[in-house]
């Protein structure tokens, strides 16, 4: 089942806590909308509690700061700072006129990665491209994938296609370095080719009211191998993740760490666990948050990032990089061909 049918019980669930307590109006000014957008978070947002957010605290910083003089842009300026405070790239405000994202998260980090480099010193240009895959193999005999974003469609042909071609590797790479997520159906798309049997993914919890720490028990959520007649992969497998593997991405390298034939290897992913949830305030603004928290299937919490494999870190070497190296990429060939 894909993990898109688990949204379904989240929203009747909004609806039916929307339903049981008092929904308070506010003016459609200033100081309105600053405690709507305040009361919105702090009825839905998912993870005060694990990023040790005081949320009453924040309020009463930030709401000495608004005033129903001030202009549209400086209203979104103090409440863009005010989510900043979660710390959290799933949680942005959106405006005729801008957008706010909390970009801390990746923003401190190495990049970890270079599209030409690989490109260029390692393929000769000559890789293949299918959507959003760029594919070939590498000279020591493994098999090396790069996606790019999971918003781009992996349908059961192209995945047919890149594992095929690559059927005669000692070991497969998938890179999904700078990988800022997308849908979570890709996700399982691309698992199932990896298992071969129902398999747990994780699990996810739903707010059950308006307290903060009212939420659901967490319900599993599995993923089943792809049908038969695919081309399945039961050689070992190395993903590839950097501070940018973000959101669908996080989720894709905990389940895949998960496996038995799966080693992650490079730098602790941006995580971004929380499933986001959208709302609007009253002078139109939209606002966008993580509002039902993801595990991975031991349980563990991923919104801080998911860690390589026990003595799998490594990092881009600048140095080496100017002489046409990809030591993360190094690393890995060298893991599946020792």
């Amino acid at each position: 089942m894909r993990l898109k049918h688990y949204i379904l019980p989240i929203l009747a669930a909004s609806l039916t806590l929307s339903a049981c307590h008092e929904i308070e109006e506010y003016d459609n000014n200033p100081r309105g909308n600053f405690e709507q957008l305040w009361s919105i978070l702090d009825e839905h947002y998912c993870f005060f509690e694990q990023k040790g957010v005081d949320w009453d605290e924040v309020h009463a910083r930030y709401a000495p700061r608004v005033s129903n003089k001030m202009t549209r842009e400086e209203l979104f300026r103090v409440c863009a700072d005010m989510l900043d405070e979660l710390r959290d790239g799933h949680t942005n405000l959106s405006a005729p006129f801008e957008t706010s994202y909390y970009k801390k998260w990746w923003s401190d980090y190495p990049q970890n990665y270079d599209a030409r480099l690989v490109e260029q010193y390692y393929f000769n240009f000559n890789y293949r491209t299918l959507g959003g895959i760029n594919y070939g193999m590498l000279p020591q005999n493994v098999g090396y994938m790069y996606y790019s974003s999971f918003s781009y469609p992996v349908g059961d042909s192209a995945m047919d296609a890149v594992l095929a071609y690559c059927a005669s590797a000692d070991g497969l790479i998938i890179d999904v370095r700078d990988n800022g997520g997308g849908s979570l159906t890709n996700v399982e798309s691309i698992v199932s080719r990896f298992i071969s049997k129902r398999t747990l993914a994780g699990s996810i919890c739903h707010k059950t009211g308006p307290g903060r720490d009212q939420f659901s028990e967490p319900y599993k959520y599995y993923y089943n191998p792809a049908p038969a007649g695919r081309v399945m992969w039961a050689k070992p497998v190395v993903v590839l993740c950097n501070r940018s593997t973000f959101s669908a991405a996080n989720n894709f390298v905990s389940v895949m760490k998960s496996l038995p034939n799966v080693t992650v290897a490079g730098a602790t992913t941006g995580g971004g666990s929380g499933i986001p949830f959208n709302s609007e305030l009253n002078n139109g603004w939209g606002i966008r948050f993580s509002a039902s928290p993801v595990r991975d299937p031991e349980g563990n919490l991923t919104e801080f990032g998911v860690e390589p494999t026990e003595g799998c870190a490594v990092d881009l070497d600048p140095v080496e990089a100017l002489a046409g190296h990809d030591t993360m990429l190094d690393f890995a060939i060298t893991h599946l061909t020792k």
